[in-house]
């Protein structure tokens, strides 16, 4: 996680202090860097990754070089710094963890090296323990802006005997520009800081405790009432942390606090490429699975009803269990009644093309994107819902509606695709009819009746297959764009089956946004014919095939976009916007 983690202090004497601080690095050092060799090459180093990383030839200097970068510190100065204000000794080189898994080193020390983020880390350390703080004193708070960072801070008090109040006031604060990564990461900071401090506390509490039975300071000050404060401390009234906790290895300690928490902070949050937003054919099969919900919580409540009223039979009188379905089952015939099958018959739609012929399935496909009732006669139950299976996927899910298998014929109305027995008869009327196309499948007399590249499926080497209509599609005629960019597709051999399912996947995408277009610009905003006209020609959709499969595949749109359109014209902002 690209943040800075710092302890902060609020001293007596000098006012808020930035204590301790870890960093993290995420480029490796150069070549050179931590030879000392060249100035240069080192202070280049320092200022890689916004002046994050700490380079080996500052952390290894010696006391006397300690001296000269001290001086060119842009921390304060020993003569402004007393023990409460001091972390790290003079001439300390720090700490350092590196991480082998990410290449990532995170560094600790009193201030940053760089000045524009010791200018950050300062203003951030400031305000946490003046100007921004929550209510009583002590807790979380969040604040900062684009330009120096925001900030996640933590105030507290700690125990000390010698200080007014018998408490020093502390703060550790998260500092990083991304700000709704760090809202984001405001319970996790807040439980892993709050464990810091109450292991801060509890060892000060230990040592006040101990300081206070030995002497007690309260006794001791009311005695010496009218001696000034500052002048009884005899001015070392300022502690440092480690007296404050005895604990020796606190810095070390903390280091590694710091480090895990920026570490864990930065892997528990993960961004994932969101491809935008939800398809149509998502918020259909959405609203398909509420409907289905509702249903059967309809169904199960009504179910719990009549046996409430149902009495109870005797023993001995069998009977059957009766099992309930709705009356109108064209809804859940997609999606409850589909049963899955143990072969795939039809494997694509470039496999139905071989089987059928070019000419029948240019005419069947042609039939299925233009919205008409597609019959599939045969024995086979499998075979149907293999071709049901196949042919829907050129079809929006909103348009598709199915009965895999009938033992009567339903209108075009309740279904665009049905299943039926071969003895089912057809009225006459439907046989005739220019909006249906119908698949019999037969028993084959000889296997050279099937085309010859599905010689070598003997699924499929039993059936005969007749393609026929009331309006047979003319060889001549140009079909509607998608229609023949489909085919184009299928003939391409170069492509292969999961290519062709991408490409009818965008294909389906592009002419949905045309008929989103449409919708908005005939249904909602009401344009007369000509301009819808004008706007056909600009889509490229002025034919009359076209057309029809707007007007069809219109029908495939989800209750949610239709709704959010009207409610989008019906608000006052919408009607002051055209008016």
């Amino acid at each position: 996680m690209n943040a800075i983690v710092a302890l902060c202090h609020f001293c007596e004497l000098h006012g808020p202090r930035t204590l301790f601080c870890t960093e993290v690095l995420h480029a490796p050092l150069p070549q050179g860097a931590g030879n000392g060799d060249s100035p240069g090459q080192g202070e280049q180093a320092e200022e890689e990754e916004g002046g994050i990383q700490m380079s080996s030839r500052v952390r290894a200097h010696s006391p006397a070089e300690g001296a000269s970068a001290e001086s060119s510190s842009p921390g304060p100065k020993k003569s402004d710094m007393c023990e409460g204000c001091r972390s790290l000794a003079a001439g300390h080189p720090g700490y350092i963890s590196h991480d082998k898994e990410t290449s990532i080193k995170y560094v600790s020390h009193q201030h940053p090296n760089h000045p524009q983020l010791f200018s950050i880390v300062r203003q951030a350390c400031v305000r946490s323990l003046s100007c921004e703080v929550c209510p009583g004193r002590e807790g979380p708070i969040f604040f900062g802006d684009e330009q120096h960072g925001f900030v996640f801070s933590h105030t507290f008090f700690i125990k000390d005997s010698l200080a007014r109040g018998f408490q020093r006031w502390y703060s550790i604060i998260t500092i990083m520009m991304d700000r709704i990564y760090l809202i984001n990461s405001w319970p996790f900071l807040l439980g892993k800081i709050r464990g810091i401090i109450d292991e801060l506390q509890g060892k000060a509490l230990k040592v006040f405790e101990a300081e206070q039975f030995g002497c007690p300071q309260r006794a001791q000050r009311m005695n010496t009432a009218f001696t000034p404060f500052l002048h009884q401390r005899n001015g070392n009234a300022a502690r440092s942390l480690t007296s404050l906790t005895s604990d020796d290895n606190l810095w070390a300690c903390l280091h590694t606090s710091f480090a895990w928490l920026l570490k864990a902070c930065g892997s528990r949050l993960t961004e994932k490429l969101l491809e935008g937003a939800p398809t149509e054919d998502t918020l259909v099969q959405m609203e398909k699975l509420a409907d289905l919900e509702e249903e059967s919580e309809s169904w199960d409540n009504s179910e719990a009803e009549e046996e409430e009223k149902t009495p109870v039979l005797p023993e001995g009188v069998g009977g059957r269990e009766l099992t309930k379905c709705p009356a109108d089952s064209s809804l859940l015939s997609d999606c409850g009644n589909w049963q899955p099958r143990k072969l795939s018959v039809f494997k694509s739609l470039r496999h139905m093309r071989q089987v059928l012929g070019a000419p029948s399935f240019r005419m069947l496909a042609w039939h299925v994107l233009m919205g008409n009732q597609v019959i599939w006669k045969s024995r086979d139950v499998d075979l149907v819902q293999s071709a049901f299976e196949v042919l829907r996927t050129m079809l929006p899910v909103g348009c598709v509606r199915i009965i895999p298998y009938s033992s009567q014929y339903e209108e075009a109305y309740r279904c665009n695709f049905l299943g039926l027995s071969p003895h089912v008869p057809i009225p006459a009327h439907v046989l005739a009819s220019e909006f249906v196309v119908i698949v019999e499948v037969h028993t084959a007399t000889r296997s050279t009746l099937h085309p010859v590249g599905c010689e070598d499926d003997q699924s499929l080497s039993k059936f005969e297959f007749v393609v026929t209509s009331g309006s047979p599609v003319a060889a001549d005629r140009v079909g509607p764009t998608i229609l023949n960019k489909i085919e184009a597709a299928l003939t391409n051999q170069n492509l292969s089956v999961d290519v062709v399912d991408q490409c009818l996947v965008c294909l389906k995408e592009e002419w949905m946004n045309k008929v989103k277009v449409l919708f908005k610009f005939t249904k909602v905003d009401s344009r007369p014919k000509e301009d819808t006209q004008k706007l056909l020609s600009v889509l490229g959709a002025s034919e009359e095939d076209n057309v029809k499969l707007l007007k069809f595949w219109m029908t495939g749109l989800s209750k949610t976009y239709k709704s959010h359109l009207m409610s989008t014209v019906r608000s006052p902002t919408a009607s002051e916007a055209r008016n």
